[in-house]
């Protein structure tokens, strides 16, 4: 793949995560502000004989302009490395078209960058967390999320290595369950933090985690799909004269 392809998907993956903010957006706001605002109620109301602080920010402000900056910033960002990742994946991981090998990427940085962190470290509102806790819950679901992606490359690169043995199958079964093995064991090993106030409202802490993981499935599958159907049409454009053929027998 030479550096003009390499540019041109790179620029065309930076649109596809910048479309995908925008949809990721609505998501964010519809389903997430709200829970959002439901949480910093449950917290004013409970902050008696506390100093109310000063609001550097507007919380109209954090949610409009605050939250498409973050989100559309990170489609952009995420869009981009995604790119240069694809470049070095395409042809490498399987047969597959470059439809399905963004789809496959997209699906495979999910599930290793946010869903394995997650189901260990799963987001939580305002009034959820402990102020002198958060650098150690923040380090924690940062190596979380640094070995997820690092079982995702070991487990290919040890697919390919043992499926000229055992097939292609059996080479994944075995990769995937490596993973999950050590996945488990870091789930087990790993401190757990748990720092839900005993009267937080159960149902709003599992809708403001639903509408976390459903903005970020929002973000990565519609990005997969952008991506995919430009990444195809760059490599594999349709001939001039099979368009050309359609467009007469249409006409006539």
């Amino acid at each position: 793949m030479n550096s003009a392809t390499v540019r041109n998907l790179l620029v065309r993956g930076m649109l596809a995560g910048l479309a995908a903010g925008v949809l990721a957006l609505i998501v964010a706001y519809f389903l997430g502000e709200p829970s959002v605002d439901s949480a910093i109620g449950f917290e004013e109301a409970h902050a008696h004989g506390h100093e109310h602080e000063v609001e550097v920010v507007s919380r109209s402000l954090q949610s409009t302009a605050g939250l498409a900056t973050g989100v559309l910033v990170y489609g952009v960002a995420f869009g981009g490395i995604a790119a240069l990742a694809y470049c070095f994946a395409l042809g490498r991981v399987g047969r597959f078209t470059a439809r399905a090998t963004a789809l496959l990427l997209s699906g495979c940085a999910l599930l290793a960058v946010y869903v394995v962190p997650f189901l260990k470290y799963p987001a939580n509102p305002p009034s959820v967390g402990e102020p002198d806790t958060i650098g150690k819950r923040t380090t924690l679901y940062f190596l979380m999320m640094v070995l997820s992606v690092l079982l995702a490359i070991a487990a290919t690169l040890v697919g390919k290595q043992l499926a000229p043995r055992l097939g292609t199958w059996y080479a994944t079964v075995a990769a995937v369950a490596g993973v999950l093995v050590v996945i488990g064991l870091a789930y087990a090993f790993l401190p757990t933090v748990n720092e839900v106030p005993k009267d937080f409202p159960a149902a709003l802490l599992w809708r403001f985690r639903l509408s976390a993981l459903a903005t970020q499935i929002t973000l990565w599958g519609a990005f997969g799909l952008l991506f995919g159907e430009a990444a195809e049409r760059l490599l594999n454009p349709r001939p001039a004269t099979a368009t050309a053929g359609r467009a007469v027998a249409a006409s006539s």
